[in-house]
């Protein structure tokens, strides 16, 4: 049994579930967004709170001359099943049917918020980890390649299925992607909408771990247990890889912009496909909903 002085940090939200292990000084944050397992405005608003509480927490350590308490956090989805569905449908389709291009670029911009602050690590000393113990689509794989490393469930399925509304992903992939494979295989990837397994992700060296059937919380800790042998090196090295390649904000924006401006072009037709996947996530969450069976027993690090 793993040993661990755990405590909640006095922070609540409406679609994250957190719990932070003092003694490991890792961070646990579990997205529980409703009623669709996406990213709407609501969990990204409770993710940007949260990497704020991080941040805040970090530097106050740091001005007061000790060392951070949290030093890893690790995102993953309360629900087993699911990591996440990507964006949220829903709102594309109301705001593109009512003309609303300020409110679509408003969800964007919050969008790409999350998704740098977590890339850049909020500019202060921390490692990300995504656990995925679910399929992460659209979106959903974007926020998982925003992190430092990825422990996946072997099993699981990841990619970017816009093409099949004349969409691309928006908020991140290009930019993630690109400093880790060639444009070539990017755009591939992109294009072809396919739907990878975990284990062709490891091998092409976007997963660092993948796991057989479990909850993946001791493949977790075994992972930061070798992170910490040689932890001067790796940090040094990520610092390194955004040095020489460096995703800045200023082009994350502007390919959301793109983004935008291709939603509000699509055809009413596209948008009916949009409704018929949204309908399949309705489903895909009933069955969550009435499988779900979580205990604390199932989120709680153990060795």
């Amino acid at each position: 049994m793993h040993k661990n002085n755990h405590r909640t940090l006095s922070q609540f939200y409406d679609q994250l579930v957190t719990e932070f292990y003092e003694e490991d000084g890792v961070m646990w944050c579990f997205m529980n967004p409703h009623p669709r397992p996406c990213f709407n405005e609501n969990i990204l608003k409770d993710l940007n709170r949260f990497l704020q509480v991080i941040r805040n927490n970090i530097s106050s350590d740091i001005h007061s001359g000790k060392s951070p308490t949290i030093k890893y956090v690790v995102f993953g989805s309360y629900r087993p099943g699911i990591f996440s569905l990507g964006g949220d449908l829903g709102l594309f389709v109301e705001c593109i049917r009512q003309k609303n291009r300020e409110k679509l670029s408003n969800y964007m911009q919050l969008s790409i918020e999350v998704m740098y602050g977590i890339f850049t690590n909020m500019d202060v000393p921390l490692t990300t980890i995504s656990l995925i113990r679910g399929n992460a689509l659209g979106a959903g794989f974007e926020g998982a390649l925003s992190c430092d490393y990825i422990i996946s469930q072997e099993d699981v399925q990841l990619g970017f299925p816009e093409v099949l509304f004349n969409m691309f992903p928006g908020m991140g992939a290009y930019s993630f992607l690109a400093r880790r494979l060639t444009p070539m295989r990017v755009e591939k990837m992109i294009l072809g909408g396919r739907i990878y397994s975990a284990k062709e992700l490891y091998d092409m060296g976007l997963i660092d771990v993948i796991f057989a059937d479990s909850s993946g919380i001791d493949e977790v800790y075994s992972f930061i247990k070798k992170l910490k042998k040689n932890d001067n090196t790796r940090k040094a090295i990520l610092e390194i890889r955004n040095r020489v390649n460096p995703v800045t904000f200023e082009e994350m924006l502007d390919i959301g912009e793109i983004w935008v401006d291709s939603a509000m072009r699509l055809s009413d037709r596209e948008l009916k496909t949009m409704e018929r996947l949204m309908r399949s996530q309705d489903k895909i969450a009933k069955t969550l909903c009435q499988t779900e069976k979580v205990s604390k027993v199932a989120i709680q690090p153990v060795q």
